[in-house]
C-alpha cells in the first residue's frame, strides 16, 4: 500500500458500508460516506452526509412504550449520478435511437474491474470501473470526489467516461435526493427515522438544480445547490427536472472511442444554523455560482490539506504508521479548524454514520489531548459546547437534588440528557432498561480537558473564565454527590456507573447503580484538588465575581478540601476493587464461553440472551480501574492515592493490571488502546498485542459490523495520542515539558511536531535509543524540558539529541 493512500482491490457487497465509512470525506462542517454515486441506498450501500451539530428529535413506539430520541440527521444526498449507454439517435429523430438498457451498477454483473483509493496527503477518494452492458457495450469509469477543506459548504465530483470500442450516447443523470431517512443501524430499524420534511425543488440556470427541506422538529432549513457541467464542447442533450424530492440534471452525450466524455458536479449546502447568510437556499445558489471547476477546486482544496498536515505532523515507520495516518486523517475531518467556528462537541462516531445517533459522550477525553498539542483553537470550540451548556447541566443536577453541574453521559443540540431508556439486545430481540446515564463520570472527564486545555495552551483567559467555571461547578456536584459513612470513616460516592458498562446494578437489586466505582472515585477527588488550586490561583477579583455569581463560599471549599482526602476506593485482596463487592461476584467460565460462542466481547448481550446477566460475574466490558493508568502517570497516580491516605506502589498496580486483564472482553474499541497504553508502563513485553487492536478495531472491524456505522472516533485520536503521550511519556506542567518515554519494539522509531503555548513545531524525534528534541526559530522564551530526572532548557532555533536510559 502506498504511503500515503488507503485502497481497495475488487467489488465485496459484503464489505461496502464498512468501505463507505472508512472512506468517508469530511472537512469538519460536513461529510459524506464514500457510496457509490450510481447505486442507489439498499443492502449493499449506504449513502450518508451529515453536518456538524444538525440534529431532530422523533418519537417511536418501542415495546408498546412510547420513546423520544434525538439523532445526528441523515441530509439529502448530493452523490447520485447514474449512467447507462444508448446508440446514438439519427438526425431525423434526435429523440429515438435504440431504447436504453438498465442504469450500469456493480451489482448487477456488468463489473469487470474495480477499485477504490483513498488519498489521505490531498483528501480525495478516486474510483474506477470498467463496466459492460448487457449489449457487450463497455466502458471505464473514473470518478474522483471530494468535501472541500478549504471552503467548508463545498463539496465536488468528477467523472471521466470513456468508450472501449463502441460509439452512441451516453445517458446521465445527476440529482440531488431529498427523499432519505435515518437507517444506517439495523438495531434502529424499528425506530422512527423520517427526519426531513416540506421539501422544495427547482432549477436555475442552464446547470443548476436546487433542494431545499426542514428538519421536522428542530426546523433546520437545509439547502443544497448543485452545478453538473460537461467539460468540452460537444452537442448536449439537458433537461432539469424539480420532482417532489429529488432534484434532477437529465444529459445526453455523444460518446465514442477518440476520447474521454468528463462530467463535473459541484454542489453547495447550507443551513439555518450558518452564521452571516440570509438564507441557506440563497447562499448555496450563490456558492455554486462563484465555484471554479474541479481543478481549481482541487487545487485550493489540496492547499487547505498541505496547510492542516504540516499543523498535524505524525510520523511512524511500517504498517501501525500507514494505519495511525488513516486514524489522523479522520480526525482532521471531522474536527477541523472549521469547527472552531461552530458550535458542536466531538461526536463519537464522527461525521461518519448514525451510530450512536451522532451523540457526544465522554470520548473528548481521548481526543482533545491529541487537539490541544495541534489545533488548540479546536480543543477551545470543543470545551465552549459544554460551557455554553453548563447551566443545562446545573439544572439536571437541581433536578436530581443535587449541586453544581451534572453533565448528560449523551449530549446533543441542547445539552439534556439524550440516552436511551432502552436499548436493543440483537442477540435475544429484547428491549432492555438503559441505566448508562448513571455515567455521572463524564463530568471528571470535562474537567480534565479543561486543565489538559489549559496547560498545553496557556490560555489562562478561557482557564479564569469558562474553564475555571466548568471545574467549580463539576467540583461541586461531587462535593455534594458524596455522603459521609460512619462505618467507613470515608465519604462515599454511591448509585453509579464505571466506565464499565457491563455493570450497571448489584445481583438482584432492585435499583439500578453501584457504590464506590474506584475510577469515579479517585477522578472526583482530582477534579476537586484542582479547583481548589484553580480558585486558588485567581486573580482576587475575579475569584470574588466568579464566586458570587455562582453563589460559592468559603464553606464549601472545605467541604471539598475534606472530601478530596477522605472519599473511599475499596479494595479487595490487595487489588483496587472495580467497585464496592466487585470481588464477592462469581468468576465466569471464560475458556467455556470462548469455546462456546467464540468472539465474545459483547458478553452481556450473550448472557442476556441465555437469561443471565453479566452483574453477577467478575467480568468487564472494557477498562474500568485500569483508566487511572490512562489518565495519571505512575507518579501522579500515587500521589493521589497518597492524598486519599491509600498506599499505591508498583507491585500493587502491576498485581491490579494483571487481574483485570483477565477479567475483561475488550466489548469497547477503547479498551485495547487503555491496556496497551498501561502495559506499555506497568508490563512492556504484552502490550504490543493491545496496541494492535486499538490500530485494527476500525480497519478490520473487530467489533462486527459496528464500524460500517461510524468510525470509533475516540479510539482513533487515542492511537495517535498513544504516540504523542504515552510513548513519549510526555507530561504538560505550568512551565515545562515532562517527557518519560517507554518505546515498544514494535515502534521503536517515530516523529512528531507540536504546539506548545506559543512554540508552534517543537519536534520529537525517537530513533536508535535517543530523542531528540528540537525547537524551531522564534522570538518566544526558551522552553523548559524534563527527561529522565535531567533538566534542560533549549531556546529557539536549538535542538538537543540524548541517549535514554537503559533498561
Amino acid at each position: 500500500m502506498p504511503e500515503r493512500t488507503w485502497s481497495y482491490e475488487g467489488y465485496d457487497p459484503a464489505q461496502e458500508r464498512l468501505r463507505e465509512s472508512l472512506c468517508t470525506l469530511g472537512n469538519g462542517y460536513f461529510a459524506t460516506r464514500g457510496a457509490a454515486p450510481e447505486e442507489a441506498a439498499g443492502s449493499a450501500h449506504y449513502p450518508g452526509t451529515y453536518a456538524a451539530g444538525c440534529y431532530n428529535r422523533l418519537t417511536s413506539t418501542v415495546s408498546g412504550r412510547t420513546v423520544e430520541n434525538e439523532d445526528i440527521v441523515n441530509l439529502p444526498n448530493w452523490l447520485p449520478l447514474r449512467f447507462r449507454a444508448r446508440d446514438a439517435a439519427s438526425d431525423s429523430d434526435p429523440d429515438g435511437g435504440t431504447a436504453p438498457g438498465p442504469w450500469f451498477s456493480a451489482d448487477d454483473g456488468s463489473l469487470l474491474e474495480y477499485r477504490q483509493v483513498l488519498d489521505l496527503r490531498q483528501g480525495t477518494l478516486t474510483r474506477r470501473m470498467r463496466l459492460c452492458d448487457v449489449q457487450g457495450r463497455r466502458i471505464t469509469v473514473v470518478q474522483r470526489r471530494l468535501v472541500h477543506m478549504g471552503d467548508p459548504h463545498l463539496a465536488a465530483l468528477r467523472t471521466e467516461f470513456t468508450a472501449e470500442g463502441w460509439a452512441g450516447e451516453l445517458e446521465v443523470e445527476s440529482a440531488l435526493d431529498g427523499d432519505v431517512t435515518n437507517s444506517g443501524v439495523d438495531r434502529y430499524r424499528d425506530l422512527n427515522g423520517r427526519h426531513l420534511g416540506r421539501w422544495h425543488t427547482g432549477a436555475t440556470d442552464p446547470d443548476t438544480v436546487w433542494l431545499e427541506c426542514r428538519t421536522t422538529a428542530s426546523d433546520i432549513l437545509i439547502a443544497m445547490a448543485a452545478r453538473t457541467r460537461v467539460t468540452r464542447s460537444i452537442p448536449t442533450s439537458v433537461r432539469l427536472v424539480a420532482g417532489d424530492r429529488t432534484a434532477t440534471h437529465a444529459l445526453r452525450l455523444p460518446i465514442g472511442p477518440d476520447g474521454p466524455v468528463v462530467v463535473e458536479k459541484t454542489v453547495a449546502l447550507h443551513t439555518s444554523r450558518d452564521p452571516a447568510i440570509s438564507d441557506p437556499l440563497h447562499a448555496a445558489i450563490g456558492r455554486v455560482r462563484r465555484a471554479g471547476d474541479f481543478a481549481a477546486l482541487l487545487a485550493s482544496h489540496e492547499a487547505a490539506w498541505e496547510r492542516l498536515w504540516q499543523r498535524a505532523e505524525l510520523e511512524v515507520p511500517g504498517e501501525a504508521g500507514e494505519v495511525l495516518r488513516l486514524h489522523l486523517f479522520h480526525v482532521l475531518q471531522t474536527l477541523s479548524p472549521h469547527t472552531a467556528d461552530l458550535d458542536v462537541g466531538v461526536p463519537a462516531r464522527g461525521l461518519h454514520g448514525e451510530a450512536y445517533r451522532g451523540h457526544v459522550f465522554w470520548d473528548e477525553l481521548f481526543v482533545l489531548p491529541f487537539l490541544n498539542l495541534h489545533l488548540p483553537e479546536v480543543s477551545r470550540a470543543l470545551l465552549s459546547y459544554r460551557y455554553r451548556r453548563l447551566g443545562q447541566a446545573c439544572r439536571a443536577a437541581t433536578a436530581a437534588g443535587r449541586t453544581g453541574a451534572m453533565y448528560p453521559w449523551q449530549s446533543g443540540s441542547d445539552g439534556r440528557e439524550e440516552t436511551q431508556t432502552l436499548h436493543l439486545n440483537p442477540r435475544s430481540g429484547r428491549w432492555l432498561p438503559d441505566h448508562s446515564r448513571l455515567q455521572h463520570h463524564v463530568g471528571s472527564a470535562i474537567a480534565y480537558n479543561v486543565v489538559q486545555y489549559g496547560q498545553a495552551s496557556g490560555d489562562t483567559e478561557f482557564l479564569h473564565t469558562a474553564g475555571a467555571e466548568m471545574l467549580l461547578q463539576i467540583a461541586r456536584f461531587w462535593a455534594d454527590k458524596a455522603v459521609w459513612d460512619k462505618e467507613y470513616s470515608r465519604y462515599r460516592i454511591r448509585g453509579v456507573v464505571g466506565p464499565d458498562e457491563y455493570h450497571d446494578a448489584y445481583p438482584g437489586a432492585a435499583e439500578p447503580g453501584l457504590d464506590d466505582n474506584a475510577y469515579t472515585n479517585v477522578t472526583a477527588a482530582w477534579v476537586l484538588t484542582r479547583a481548589l488550586e484553580l480558585a486558588a490561583s485567581l486573580p482576587a477579583p475575579r475569584r470574588q465575581a466568579l464566586f458570587e455569581r455562582i453563589g460559592l463560599d468559603a464553606g464549601e471549599l472545605k467541604l471539598w478540601e475534606d472530601v478530596s482526602h477522605r472519599l473511599r476506593v475499596p479494595f479487595h485482596r490487595g487489588i483496587i476493587s472495580q467497585f464496592e463487592g466487585y470481588g464477592d461476584l462469581a468468576e465466569l467460565d471464560w475458556d467455556g464461553y470462548r469455546a462456546r460462542h467464540g468472539d465474545i466481547r459483547r458478553l452481556d448481550r450473550i448472557l442476556e440472551a441465555e437469561g443471565d446477566t453479566v452483574n453477577a460475574y467478575q467480568a468487564s466490558k472494557q477498562a474500568d480501574v485500569l483508566m487511572l493508568g490512562y489518565l495519571f502517570s505512575p507518579t501522579e497516580l500515587a500521589t493521589l492515592f497518597q492524598r486519599l491516605g491509600y498506599g499505591l506502589d508498583d507491585d500493587t498496580w502491576r498485581t491490579t493490571v494483571d487481574y483485570y486483564l483477565r477479567r475483561t472482553s475488550h466489548g469497547s474499541t477503547l479498551s485495547g488502546l487503555v491496556h496497551g497504553w498501561v502495559l506499555a508502563r506497568a508490563r512492556r513485553a504484552d502490550a504490543w498485542k493491545y496496541c494492535q487492536e486499538a490500530l485494527t478495531g476500525d480497519v478490520a472491524d473487530l467489533q462486527g459490523g459496528t464500524t460500517a456505522e461510524g468510525i470509533h472516533l475516540g479510539a482513533m485520536a487515542g492511537t495517535l495520542d498513544l504516540v504523542q503521550r504515552g510513548l513519549t511519556g510526555l507530561e504538560l506542567r505550568e512551565d515545562e515539558l515532562s517527557l518519560d518515554p517507554a518505546p515498544l519494539p514494535e515502534v521503536s522509531e517515530y516523529g512528531l511536531s507540536i504546539r506548545y503555548r506559543s512554540h508552534w513545531g517543537i519536534g520529537l524525534t525517537m530513533h536508535a535509543g535517543s530523542l531528540s528534541i528540537s525547537v524551531p526559530p522564534s522570538d518566544e522564551p526558551p522552553v523548559r524540558i524534563r527527561l529522565a530526572g535531567r533538566s534542560l532548557t533549549l531556546p529557539p532555533g536549538t535542538s538537543r539529541t540524548l541517549q535514554l536510559p537503559m533498561e
